[in-house]
């Protein structure tokens, strides 16, 4: 029942995400288990924070990111669950829910700082230490106002569609500070590349038409990121056309000096 609205928005004949049908066994109380955070380039650039619990990911969708500035609290709307084997999930969506880029930005392990993670979320103070890649030490995770109660089929509080508004919080520790770890850290923790590495590795023609976002600057990002992808993928297959122009202004460069070393020698030979 926790994937209900995960798969009921997603049609698995097209779209290369895990359909969740395996069930899996998560650990509980205050022991490690996975999370991740997935870059999404999809009709707006945002991060899917995501925590293992009770067999599923916990998912909330962070705008502009995490931040280990303690004093940043950044916006985190809480989604629908995802199945365990998402977190490794990169790629490109290519259509329908979500269609865009997947970026795994980071993963590694969470451990709650209270035994009973249920309680947590429902009072709406969810207090764990992360050990990821890029992100590490003490957070929080805080409900803001206009949750409702009923479970309903939201893991995490809501009211069925899961869309709460919470905010994640670094606290203040070894590794807080004010680096925008977004914009230092940058790439993929599976693949060490960025969006246009990814899509290069799948088909960079599938949005020639219909984007997922036409306009403003996530239309830019996508038109810039799609053009990247093509040149990475022509120039891995041997088929790029770009390599024509180098060539052609190396020529232009040793003109002059060619010239140079013919009058250089007709000035020898009358001297």
């Amino acid at each position: 029942m926790a994937l209900e609205d995960y798969k009921k928005k997603r049609d698995f004949t097209k779209s290369p995400e895990p359909s969740g049908d395996q069930a899996h066994r998560s650990p509980a109380g205050k022991q490690a288990r996975f999370f991740c955070v997935q870059k999404h380039l999809a009709s707006h650039l945002h991060y899917d924070f995501r925590l293992e619990h009770d067999g599923v990911l916990l998912s909330w969708a962070v705008p502009k990111g995490p931040s280990l500035d303690p004093t940043v609290k950044r916006l985190a709307m809480h989604v629908e669950d995802h199945p365990i084997d998402y977190g490794e999930f990169e790629g490109v969506i290519p259509s329908g829910y979500g269609a865009g880029i997947v970026m795994l930005w980071d993963k590694g392990t969470w451990t709650p700082e209270t035994d009973d993670v249920e309680a947590a979320l429902k009072k709406g103070d969810l207090k764990f230490t992360l050990d990821g890649y890029k992100l590490k030490g003490s957070w929080v995770l805080v409900r803001t106002r206009g949750w409702q109660s009923s479970r309903g089929g939201s893991r995490a509080g809501g009211d069925g569609e899961g869309k709460t508004s919470w905010l994640l919080i670094k606290h203040k520790d070894d590794w807080s500070g004010p680096v925008d770890i977004a914009e230092f850290a940058p790439l993929s923790v599976k693949s060490e590349g960025d969006f246009a590495d990814i899509l290069s590795q799948d088909n960079p023609d599938i949005w020639r038409s219909n984007r997922p976002a036409e306009g403003g600057d996530t239309g830019k990002l996508f038109q810039s990121i799609i053009t990247r992808a093509l040149a990475l993928k022509e120039a891995r297959e041997g088929t790029s056309h770009a390599a024509a122009p180098p060539k052609k202004a190396a020529a232009k460069k040793t003109a002059p000096a060619s010239k140079a070393a013919a009058t250089k020698r007709s000035r020898t030979k009358r001297a």
